[in-house]
């Protein structure tokens, strides 16, 4: 039988590595973007390139009005994105519960399509601290899956939270991905991506990228502004 799976997917390194893995996987793919406001909304545009690419079943981008609650400076106008930091706070590019609210548009479509698994490109090694990258936290979010929704209630189906990398450092992933034969230069990571996609290098997402491609002894095809 086709497994079907939902791939939160961004077009970024992480999303585009665990998009490919679940396609090795045999998985039937349906990715799942979201416009919300985000300034480096170029990510959008190369998610549907990259989605195609893949030859997803299909890829719904869907707006959410996010930048509306604000809370957030890949959101909100008034605050500016951090360079990299090596601090014990969470970073202000936090956005107030982005992953359960992208987990439970995955899990409403999954039940509404019968896919039970939900791939998320989480990460818990090299990560900025966000607490929805949590392994505790994706432990709960499965339980409230099989309580929340009809076919958890009366056919006892689990939801399955597929967290390929979780555990790897960003070289790791990296090698992943190359062995998958991912082109990283399709992907955005950068907080502060200008329209053409060029990354601005000092965020806390290129810095990570940076050092993963370091680690990992590939050519970073990132294009820097600086």
């Amino acid at each position: 039988m086709n497994k079907k799976a939902i791939i939160l997917f961004s077009g970024g390194l992480d999303s585009t590595t665990c998009l490919a893995f679940a396609k090795a996987e045999g998985f039937l793919c349906f990715a799942l973007s979201f416009v919300y406001g985000q300034k480096h909304h170029i990510e959008v545009e190369r998610a549907k390139v990259i989605a195609e690419k893949y030859g997803v079943v299909e890829h719904k981008i869907l707006s959410l009005p996010l930048s509306e609650i604000c809370g957030s400076s890949l959101i909100d106008s008034h605050l500016e994105v951090q360079d990299h930091q090596e601090a014990k706070s969470i970073p202000n590019t936090y956005v107030p519960a982005r992953n359960t609210i992208f987990l439970s548009f995955a899990l409403a479509w999954g039940e509404a399509i019968g896919a039970n698994h939900l791939f998320l490109g989480a990460n818990y090694m090299d990560y900025s601290g966000y607490p929805d990258c949590r392994p505790e936290y994706l432990h709960a979010f499965e339980n409230v899956a099989r309580l929340a929704t009809k076919v958890g209630v009366e056919n006892g189906q689990q939801f399955k939270i597929h967290t390929p990398l979780l555990q790897m450092s960003k070289g790791q992933i990296i090698r992943e991905g190359v062995r998958l034969g991912v082109d990283y230069s399709q992907t955005i990571s950068c907080y502060r991506a200008d329209t053409h996609g060029r990354a601005c290098g000092t965020c806390d997402s290129c810095v990570y990228r940076k050092k993963g491609f370091k680690e990992a002894e590939v050519l970073d095809p990132t294009h820097y502004c600086s």
